[in-house]
């Protein structure tokens, strides 16, 4: 047999097969001879000295190199060397466990965080003095550079969350780091934060220049659609931002363009991630995606620890609500990603899609989905939020909404209708009754929008009436009432627009009022939602809870 073989080999190389090599052949074919030609017959492909098994003096002289540099035979006891039966060697890198510091998740003041004492005073001025919980996890986790997804509830203080570790780093209220400073004179922006509204993009903005204050608030420009672009593009030119808050049509514009100079960005944060991963939002949010804190490729992946990627894209994803599509692109967009929750930190591989995942086409594929998206909801809620429904005829609703109004004493009311053509209607109904209302949708132009929103904090207007536009991104921690004229379409919704209440842990009150052939709906949210909604009535100026459902 080993005759044979080695025939067979002079045959393929002829007479190049060293007299070294075709002994060792030689000594072991005899071996190998019947498995090996079951092989090659198998898988009908030529016989070779790589089909036999068998490796030339180079490739196993380097082979047991790179084994001795690697492991030393001290470290490793024979029972734990495992034999390959495979022709094919995969090198496979075990991935190292990532390091979580334990972070202060019930701090008594901003000073445990390891913000800047400049930025603490601004923080103490404004009237922020203890940080939340979900502020306690995240501050620490994204000032040690981690890549992370922040997720709580509705009204939590998310956006202080992601805010104040950047402004510790960028701007006049930073940490004094000489590296960072010569850093900074190559660098023209340093964040860039992507909203999915007008109405978020705006408050974002807001909340910087309030903690910067008067004479630095040019260091933030927002890039939001339905302003002059050409104002937006000499503010840039001219101010020379270090932060800029903006949609993602905008900013994608704007960048086309080439007057939006991204590349050298140090911090990209997605607020409301998932309504950025909406298709609308698709194309744009691929542009900025592969600009943002995108410097040349040799650059990147030059470090795989945290804590020294300094001049890489640190990527900060937000939301209420965290299905798998948020996990699926955290993980695609980010590097090793946390999840970061009150009280809790832990990495994102860890985390899976509460119920069954099926294939597509399955039959339970949409039960699965709403399993998710119900639980998303139920996440995003505030906590100390109650809610009630009432019945009414649909021509009685908007005078319903004023004796509801009246009877919890609410002084600002977000007042939610489906359709953006019957705004304009209830809000001439208040007013008729001597109730002050204004509306606040998406064909208002800029200048009327803040307009009225500047209106409504300040007490000026007591009832807000909105569509779905504003469900997100309306921060108004005053409001202690919200009512829904008309229904939401699911739970998500319905938990999105309660969230407009019960901010910070205030108490907060949510009132549907629904037609009697609505109340299955009000049953089924009650369901899925996991809260009690009790049924009410409006009398005598008070609010009146019917003993059933009470009991």
């Amino acid at each position: 047999m080993a005759a044979l073989v080695a025939t067979r080999l002079r045959f393929i190389f002829g007479d190049t097969l060293s007299v070294k090599n075709f002994s060792q052949v030689s000594r072991t074919a005899t071996f190998h001879s019947n498995v090996q030609f079951m092989r090659v017959g198998h898988e009908n492909r030529p016989l070779t000295l790589t089909s036999l098994g068998f490796r030339s003096e180079i490739e196993t002289t380097e082979r047991t190199e790179r084994i001795q540099r690697v492991v030393s035979t001290d470290e490793v006891s024979k029972s734990k060397v495992k034999v390959v039966k495979s022709s094919k060697v995969k090198a496979v890198s075990q991935r190292k466990p990532l390091e979580i510091e334990a972070a202060p998740f019930s701090a008594k003041s901003f000073s445990e965080l390891g913000l800047p004492s400049l930025l603490i005073e601004r923080l103490e001025r404004e009237g922020f003095t203890i940080p939340t919980d979900v502020q306690s996890a995240a501050i620490p986790t994204i000032l040690k550079n981690h890549d992370v997804v922040v997720q709580s509830y509705t009204g939590s203080g998310k956006t202080l969350a992601y805010l104040l570790p950047i402004l510790s780093e960028v701007g006049p209220l930073k940490k004094e780091n000489p590296v960072c400073d010569r850093a900074k004179k190559n660098m023209d922006i340093e964040a860039v934060i992507v909203a999915p509204s007008r109405e978020l993009g705006m408050q974002i903005v807001r909340e910087v220049e309030k903690l910067l204050g008067p004479a630095d608030k040019k260091l933030v420009q927002q890039l939001v659609g339905g302003a002059n672009k050409s104002r937006q593009e000499e503010a840039l030119r001219k101010n020379k931002p270090a932060i800029v808050v903006g949609t993602p049509g905008r900013i994608a514009e704007i960048s086309a363009s080439g007057k939006l100079h991204t590349h050298g960005c140090r911090y990209l944060v997605l607020d409301e991630v998932d309504e950025l991963l909406s298709f609308n939002f698709r194309e744009d949010m691929h542009r900025i995606l592969e600009h943002v804190g995108r410097r040349s490729s040799t650059r990147q992946h030059s470090s795989k620890n945290p804590l020294t990627r300094h001049g890489e894209r640190q990527t900060i994803m937000v939301s209420a609500t965290v299905p798998f599509s948020v996990v699926r692109a955290a993980r695609s967009w980010g590097r090793d990603p946390l999840l970061v929750q009150a009280r809790k930190v832990a990495p994102l591989d860890s985390v899976s899609p509460s119920g069954p995942i099926n294939l597509p086409g399955s039959s339970s594929t949409s039960s699965s989905t709403l399993n998710l998206q119900t639980q998303a909801a139920v996440e995003s809620l505030p906590p100390a939020l109650k809610h009630y429904y009432c019945t009414s005829r649909l021509q009685h609703k908007v005078d319903m909404l004023r004796r509801c109004v009246h009877a919890l004493d609410a002084k600002f009311v977000i007042a939610f209708m489906n359709y953006t053509k019957q705004l304009k209607d209830a809000v001439f109904k208040l007013e008729a009754r001597g109730m002050v209302a204004a509306e606040l949708h998406g064909d208002l132009g800029k200048l009327a929008r803040s307009t009225t929103l500047k209106k409504f904090k300040n007490g000026e207007v007591r009832v807000l009436v909105t569509n779905e536009l504003s469900a997100r991104g309306l921060d108004v921690a005053e409001c202690d009432l919200v009512v829904n004229l008309d229904l939401p379409t699911d739970s998500v919704h319905y938990a999105h627009r309660a969230g407009r209440t019960g901010r910070l842990g205030r108490k907060g009150s949510v009132v549907n009022i629904c037609e009697e052939r609505e109340v299955f709906v009000i049953k089924k949210l009650q369901k899925q939602l996991g809260v009690p909604i009790l049924s009410c009535e409006f009398a005598e100026g008070k609010l009146l809870v019917n003993e059933e459902e009470q009991s």
